[in-house]
């Protein structure tokens, strides 16, 4: 029996409805922005979790006004703001409006990016946009990429795609060949100590291991050092393994430094190893008006993790993974009679990628290109590298905070507070997030907690970091003194 759409849906009878929710949501959301004078509550999870477990998710509530309530409650209310200026902890971005506006757009579409009959303009839209950003790395017209959830699957790609050229090659090139499975075991990445841990889950994922990860040695400032990559080639290929990939960081979470990309380019072109560099962090630098050359050498890269959803002011998730040679991509391509034929005719972005379901993510960079230009981009990017070398001067002349490490080549500043003990860094942390005068990140530098400011937001400037640093300053003496 057919029965009717029901009410709930979106669909031609139904969009005076959708429109008076839009318009009901966005003033909720407003009303927060507005409204909000700390980057969290700072409320504990044994206060929270009660509240949402009570919910009895069997019986709905009478109506969507009585659902926003709830979301209010139990959502809204504690969350995590990223656009206040005193949030300083993590990866995380205030969103460019356009953004936002395209969100609404392709979440009511619900495009899926797959296939041409799922998408049409959608396809092309992110065809356009890879396209746009190989060029911005300073790839030629064979590159070609797909967008991605983030920086770990877009790593975990470009690692597949060089772990099976690594082993077509050596099947290829064999007196006797090998079944490609024999070749895995055999298999080695190179990274340095401060790349992201998605390395490590990669080779877990890929069926290499932990152990395929050869740790390379870096310098005093945490970029890897070309010269003990090279040695470490030398030796893999010695014992009789086979280097795959090797990993270079432009810009690493901890310490915001920059692998030396021409150097590390020359000893892999050398050795005929696939460079992976991991730009989710400063990607940012592809359209910084001044900065842009600490970048040089990433056009020679096979792949390149780029995360809009940090350095361009997007909403997660919006990254992708960009190839040097299109021809790569076939090691993720399959045909499927129902979906994308061998024979197809029309594009499509299935073929690339390690998702078929997908959104359309790709509209929000193009709203946001097409609304403010990457120009603006850049500058708001390089405004948050500018601060966190103003900070990091103000931490070196203030005798209550020492520095953790050399200034970032991006946005990040480590310090401790001196005269407390070590385990006293992360409580005075904890202690300013519950209050909510601020929020910072904690880490350990040469086995040491130190704490971490990540500076993403461009209205952020030093009024708004300096009372952060005298909060936790303050706690750290009181939780000092009272230990």
């Amino acid at each position: 029996m057919v029965t009717s759409t029901p009410p709930t849906l979106l669909n031609r009878a139904t969009a005076d409805t959708y429109r008076h929710l839009i318009s009901q949501v966005s003033g909720r959301i407003a009303e927060r922005f507005a409204t909000v004078d700390r980057p969290a509550t700072g409320i504990a999870p044994s206060e929270l979790r009660p509240q949402i477990e009570a919910v009895d998710l069997d019986r709905p509530l009478p109506g969507l006004d009585d659902a926003l309530d709830e979301i209010d409650a139990l959502y809204l209310r504690d969350a995590v703001w990223f656009h206040h200026p005193r949030y300083l902890a993590h990866l995380n971005c205030p969103v460019a409006l356009p953004a936002v506006a395209a969100e609404t757009i392709l979440a009511s579409v619900n495009t899926s990016v797959d296939t041409w009959d799922q998408s049409a303009g959608g396809t092309l839209i992110e065809q356009h946009l890879i396209g746009w950003t190989a060029r911005r790395i300073g790839y030629g017209p064979d590159a070609d990429g797909v967008f991605t959830s983030g920086g770990t699957q877009s790593n975990l790609q470009a690692l597949l795609l060089a772990r099976d050229e690594a082993v077509e090659y050596v099947v290829k090139n064999s007196q006797h060949p090998p079944r490609g499975a024999e070749v895995l075991p055999r298999l080695r990445l190179f990274a340095s100590a401060h790349s992201h841990f998605s390395v490590v889950k990669a080779a877990r994922l890929l069926g290499l291991g932990e152990d395929a990860v050869i740790t390379v040695p870096a310098d005093a400032d945490r970029r890897m050092n070309p010269r003990a990559l090279d040695a470490a080639l030398e030796t893999c290929r010695g014992e009789g393994l086979v280097p795959a990939a090797v990993v270079a960081t432009a810009g690493t979470t901890d310490f915001g430094s920059i692998d030396p990309l021409e150097a590390v380019a020359e000893v892999c072109e050398s050795h005929r190893v696939w460079l992976h560099v991991d730009a989710a962090y400063g990607c940012g630098l592809l359209v910084s008006p001044t900065r842009r050359d600490r970048l040089d050498g990433v056009e020679r890269a096979d792949s390149v993790t780029v995360d809009y959803h940090k350095a361009f002011f997007q909403p997660v998730s919006s990254s992708a993974v960009v190839v040097r040679d299109r021809g790569s991509l076939r090691h993720v391509a399959h045909h499927a009679d129902y979906l994308n034929p061998a024979e197809a005719l029309h594009p499509n972005q299935v073929d690339k990628s390690l998702q078929t379901t997908r959104r359309l993510d790709a509209l929000k960079l193009w709203m946001t290109l097409r609304s403010i230009g990457p120009d603006a981009i850049g500058a708001m990017f390089d405004r948050v590298c500018a601060l966190a070398g103003e900070i990091w001067a103000h931490l070196e002349a203030d005798p209550r905070f020492t520095t953790a490490a050399g200034p970032s080549e991006l946005s990040t500043v480590l310090f401790r507070v001196e005269g407390v003990a070590d385990e006293v860094q992360p409580l005075a942390r904890e202690a300013v997030a519950a209050s909510g005068e601020g929020m910072v990140a904690a880490t350990r530098v040469d086995g040491r907690w130190a704490l971490k400011l990540t500076l993403l937001n461009p209205d952020t400037g030093p009024a708004e970091v300096v009372p952060v640093l005298e909060a936790l300053a303050a706690r750290a003496a009181a939780i000092g003194e009272a230990a």
